[in-house]
């Protein structure tokens, strides 16, 4: 059996394994989706998303990609994010970043990989705007787990500033924006800010109401 004939054979034992749990769960999971939160991660395998937070299909509507980043004029990021607020009405939208996560170390180290460097520069932006902090770690684990965290937070924040999310706000939409890191240590989530909930929280510059 090559390994992709194994993974149909794996998906058959889990759509098996479902139906015999409830019989009328993909039936039901077929009508619509209707998520409460968007989770905004990191592509990186050792952060499956539903898993993490021990949630059901159809509960967790996902966009990933390399270092969880959130940039303007990412279209495919701004699509999800403008389908999920405006259209699936999500209550919550989490970024959630990892510990020892390979893009943020790769932008700390500066290394040359290719095109993925244009989408890192994201990170050094972060490094270079507080510097003053980094340069208060001396340990290279705890430089790089540091900036996974402020990765995190600005992230949060270009959420929050996009008119997206002001629109929705602007309308009397429930909508948090929450900023979050995963351990693969030790499977554990946390939060590193409180929730942004609305325009008042944002910077006056940021702020399009």
């Amino acid at each position: 059996m090559s390994d992709l004939d194994s993974l149909f054979a794996s998906n058959k034992q889990w759509a098996e394994k479902i139906k015999e749990q409830d019989p009328s769960f993909f039936s039901n999971l077929a009508q619509q989706q209707t998520p409460e939160y968007l989770w905004i991660g990191c592509s990186d395998s050792r952060v499956p998303a539903n898993q993490i937070v021990d949630l059901a299909p159809g509960e967790l509507f996902v966009h990933r990609n390399v270092a969880n980043v959130v940039i303007h004029t990412d279209m495919n990021c701004m699509t999800v994010l403008n389908f999920a607020v405006e259209f699936l009405k999500v209550k919550h939208v989490i970024v959630t970043g990892h510990y020892g996560c390979g893009g943020v170390k790769a932008a700390l180290e500066n290394r040359k990989l290719g095109l993925i460097d244009y989408w890192l520069r994201n990170i050094r932006d972060v490094y270079y705007n507080n510097k003053e902090i980094m340069d208060q770690i001396s340990a290279p684990d705890a430089r790089i787990d540091r900036l996974c965290e402020l990765n995190v937070m600005q992230q949060m924040n270009n959420v929050a500033r996009t008119n997206i999310i002001q629109n929705a706000w602007a309308r009397g939409q429930e909508l948090s924006v929450h900023g979050w890191i995963y351990d693969i240590h030790d499977g554990i989530i946390r939060k590193l800010m409180e929730p942004i909930c609305s325009t008042e929280q944002l910077p006056e510059q940021y702020r399009l109401y």
